[in-house]
């Protein structure tokens, strides 16, 4: 045992107390060449080859526009450079007479054209469907596909992988009927089965197999069960990795069966219900990564990829000095319960970068009262360029009082878009919330049968009321129902402007401060006193000759205190 303990402890001391040998080259042929010796050897990547490629789901059925959808995922695609682009099928919006079957396509091959890597077309419903006037062409729309596009089915070899491209929309064989949701007419042929089942057999030394079709047959349902017979040929092919479709319209992962994994894709431009992006629903593409030993699929929304080359000293500068020079409050306050609630509101936009910002500010309320003139204010400001944009909020008599229990606050929603030389960068969008004064005229709603109160964030949120204390005894006191958490001096009940007078809780003592003579008198509770969740009334006390702090009536700290009453800085 002592021997076997020696044997392995000693290697390992002598590399402990090994010396470092310095500007020593490295052997011959390694892989890492340095000068310097360390007692880590770096990881290093496999060499096998290995590569990239990518996959579109869908470009029609949606609005015109979704042609730009497409145009961003194929600039998103040579940013990342992959070897090939696979289609899945719905190339144009199809379902028309030849002439504009042309038209669409034409504007297909042009977008697809500024690819910098080849691609490769499947056909689906939307490019063979024929609908136009006369007798229907045999076999519809598939002619003009094969004359612009290319094969129904074919394949082609890549890195020892093999791709795979199935025609999904072959129509019921005796009738010619062509539909996607009644299984007759989903049925593979004999001639392209029979292609399929060469193709796999002729592809047996491929490292990987992927297929690429239109329709996710393998769904079942209206598609009916012929696809059982296909995944049988797959799956005794034996190096089949993956089958990706379209057509849904979303995201959908079917897992793993023999093998061979199913994907269906979303859209690049094609009709997008949006549910949910984190589901599925969105305009994307994958991107697959092959290795001898296993493939990777990811899925990238389109306008995600960035340019780094694009994001230059300059434009990181301008865009954090445009940040730092964006308004953080409203000029003007609205009174409330003075010609029932309005005001001018304004922010004053700069341009301190330079290139051209443009600017959006939009007056919005959840109390849908609020009115506003105008509803929003566009401004383009060029480099070095400020502007004053103003809004005027105004509110609609209340029946119960002004201060009811509807009443939320006006905003101005600022949203902010740095032009670049070649990009477009859109700020984080700020909600600015505007400052009610209550006026002296103000009408409260009736005494409700239940206790009320107002609720605030913790984002800057206050309720300013016009009170005249600017001499003599006063007593301070409101009830206050911490929630979350308890910060370092918060203000509770406070005169801000120009301090005065204030209540405060720190981390959850509370304290009463009152500027008498030339600086502040202030009473502090010795422990904290509130709790989280729990209604607690606190009220301060200045006589004219002492300070008083109470909690729910108990007396917590006071202190000898007068003098002249008046302002202090703002930091008390």
């Amino acid at each position: 045992m002592l021997r076997m303990l020696l044997a392995f402890a000693l290697p390992l001391l002598a590399a402990l107390f090994a010396p470092f040998h310095h500007d020593e080259p490295s052997p011959p042929g390694a892989r890492v060449q340095t000068s310097r010796t360390a007692l880590v050897d770096l990881p290093l990547p496999g060499e096998e080859d290995a590569f990239v490629f990518v996959v579109f789901g869908d470009r029609t059925s949606g609005p015109p526009e979704g042609i730009r959808v497409l145009a961003d995922a194929v600039r998103d695609t040579n940013l990342l450079a992959p070897d090939l682009v696979m289609t899945v099928g719905d190339l144009v919006q199809g379902y028309n007479d030849v002439p504009k079957w042309l038209e669409q396509a034409a504007e297909y091959k042009a977008t697809m054209a500024k690819l910098e890597c080849p691609w490769f077309p499947v056909a689906g419903n939307h490019d063979v469907y024929w609908r136009g006037k006369g007798e229907r062409p045999k076999g519809e729309n598939e002619a003009q596909f094969e004359r612009h596009f290319g094969p129904l089915w074919y394949s082609f070899e890549h890195k020892r992988s093999v791709f795979i491209a199935l025609f999904s929309d072959e129509g019921d064989p005796a009738t010619g009927k062509k539909t996607f949701d009644e299984p007759a007419c989903q049925t593979m042929s004999d001639a392209q089965f029979e292609w399929l089942r060469a193709t796999l057999e002729r592809s047996k030394q491929a490292e990987h197999v992927f297929l690429f079709l239109h329709h996710p047959r393998w769904l079942g349902g209206g598609y009916g069960d012929d696809w059982k017979r296909v995944h049988a040929l797959l799956a005794a092919a034996g190096n089949v990795s993956a089958v990706f479709a379209g057509h849904i319209h979303h995201m959908r992962y079917d897992g793993q069966k023999d093998g061979i994994e199913y994907f269906a894709l979303a859209t690049v431009g094609g009709q997008q219900e949006g549910y949910a992006k984190e589901a599925g629903y969105l305009h994307q593409f994958q991107v697959v990564t092959v290795r001898k030993d296993r493939v990777s699929v990811a899925s990238i929304p389109v306008g995600a990829v960035q340019d780094p080359r694009a994001i230059t000293g300059k434009v990181s500068e301008d865009v954090a000095a445009l940040a730092k020079a964006l308004p953080a409050r409203v000029e003007g306050r609205i009174e409330v319960g003075r010609t029932r609630g309005a005001g001018q509101l304004a922010l004053t936009l700069a341009n301190p970068t330079s290139r051209p910002v443009e600017f959006e500010v939009t007056g919005t309320s959840a109390d849908a009262r609020w009115t506003f003139q105008p509803d929003h204010v566009h401004a383009t400001l060029a480099p070095g360029e400020s502007k004053k944009v103003e809004l005027f909020a105004g509110r609609m008599e209340s029946e119960v009082g002004d201060l009811d229990p509807a009443l939320r606050v006006p905003e101005l929603r600022l949203a902010v878009d740095y032009l670049g030389e070649a990009l477009r960068v859109p700020l984080a969008v700020r909600t600015l919330e505007a400052e009610l004064a209550l006026s002296p005229e103000a009408r409260l709603p009736a005494v409700p049968k239940s206790d009320r109160a107002l609720a605030f964030d913790g984002a800057g949120t206050r309720l300013t009321v016009p009170l005249d204390l600017r001499d003599g005894p006063f007593t301070l006191e409101g009830w206050v129902k911490p929630e979350k958490r308890f910060e370092k001096r918060a203000g509770f009940l406070c005169k801000t402007e120009q301090s005065d007078y204030g209540l405060f809780v720190d981390e959850g003592k509370p304290s009463f401060s009152v500027f008498l003579g030339k600086k502040y008198a202030r009473v502090e509770a010795s422990e904290p006193a509130l709790q989280l969740g729990r209604w607690s009334h606190v009220a301060g006390v200045y006589d004219g000759s002492e300070l008083r702090l109470y909690v729910d009536g108990r007396c917590l700290a006071r202190a000898p205190a007068s003098g002249e009453r008046g302002e202090g800085a703002a930091a008390s």
